[in-house]
């Protein structure tokens, strides 16, 4: 490469940028939609550590709990959960393995109808989510109050696939997606922070895409 210095090198990070950028356009959407470090797909990836369980299409023994500092612990069947009012939104999603899906559409319960039955103390300042095998993902509070923040039963129209969390799943907008725990099974809220599965290995604990906190260290 002679006569050629770094400095006239293009930046690796700059052409992945074009190179996203050019699809974005080509598909139609605005560009600016698109966190820095990421890739526009079509597809929903699927990414999930251990085995993801099978549950009877009948949920008969399936439970959800709400618990920890709130004044009504509550614990629902699949009937129960069922029953409570749904809601539904169109939100973009982004993976910290740098993929980004947009407009993915999904329905479910929002935070606020089961917040009427715990009654979070004035205390609780953080949300932990509790999923199948032990993993934990944890927010602020008051992130689960985002208008679109939903526990999803349905995505695109569909129930959730196992892969993709069946029979519920976390939905956080605006965090990379590990925060929106698959396979729901709890709530906990806690007037202290408890780092979850992945931030126990290295994550970034705000998940913030546009900062690009994929990493803490």
């Amino acid at each position: 490469m002679a006569g050629v210095t770094l400095g006239m090198l293009p930046r690796l990070d700059s052409v992945f940028r074009s190179k996203a950028e050019k699809k974005v356009r080509e598909l139609g959407y605005d560009p600016a939609r698109l966190p820095p470090g990421q890739y526009l797909t079509e597809k929903w990836p699927v990414l999930h550590a251990g085995d993801v369980p099978r549950y009877p299409a009948d949920l008969g023994t399936w439970t959800f709990r709400v618990f920890g500092d709130v004044d009504n612990p509550v614990e629902l069947s699949w009937e129960q959960f069922e029953d409570l009012p749904r809601a539904s939104n169109v939100q973009d999603i982004h993976c910290v393995t740098r993929w980004s899906r947009f407009d993915a559409q999904f329905e479910g319960v929002h935070w606020n109808e089961l917040e009427k039955l715990v009654q979070p103390r004035p205390t609780a300042r953080f949300a932990i989510a509790h999923s199948e095998a032990g993993f934990t993902s944890n927010v602020p509070l008051s992130y689960l109050g985002d208008p679109n923040a939903l526990l999803a039963t349905h995505a695109d129209g569909e129930p959730l696939t196992p892969d993709h969390g069946y029979p519920l799943r976390l939905v956080i907008p605006g965090k990379y997606f590990w925060k929106s725990a698959k396979l729901l099974r709890g709530i906990e809220l806690s007037a202290v922070d408890k780092p979850g599965f992945w931030e126990r290995y290295g994550y970034h604990n705000d998940a913030d895409p546009w900062q690009e906190q994929r990493y803490g260290f």
